[in-house]
């Protein structure tokens, strides 16, 4: 069945749902920014102190919690910790990148969105 093939009233529908569907990820979009601006400045505090770029204990904390958001949400769980794992391993990439920088006089000022994910 082709789009032309739609009854309107189905379409008009399909179109306002769809509609909710792209302001809802430009809000996702929007927040995963600002996460990742607090985390770039908890990478940079965490380079100026020669702290580790990882903290497996709040991870772990931050996973659980996100969990049992995501079960009082009805959200699967398991969808909700691989997303902040894909998170977590981002910001600790971004935490090294900003420690070797921090190291070599750079201080992880080049731009771009290095953050922490975890530290949210």
């Amino acid at each position: 069945m082709s789009t032309s093939e739609i009854d309107a009233s189905v379409q008009a529908e399909l179109n306002r749902l769809r509609e909710s569907i792209d302001n809802i990820d430009a809000a996702v979009v929007h927040m995963l920014a600002e996460r990742f601006k607090a985390t770039q400045q908890v990478g940079r505090l965490k380079a100026d102190h020669r702290l580790p770029p990882a903290d497996p204990a709040r991870e772990t904390r931050q996973i659980a919690r996100l969990r049992q958001l995501a079960q009082s949400a009805n959200l699967d769980p398991a969808f909700a910790e691989k997303l902040l794992n894909f998170i977590i391993a981002e910001v600790i990439r971004h935490h090294e990148r900003i420690a070797d920088e921090a190291e070599n006089g750079d201080a992880g000022r080049t731009g771009g969105t290095t953050a922490t994910a975890a530290e949210a």
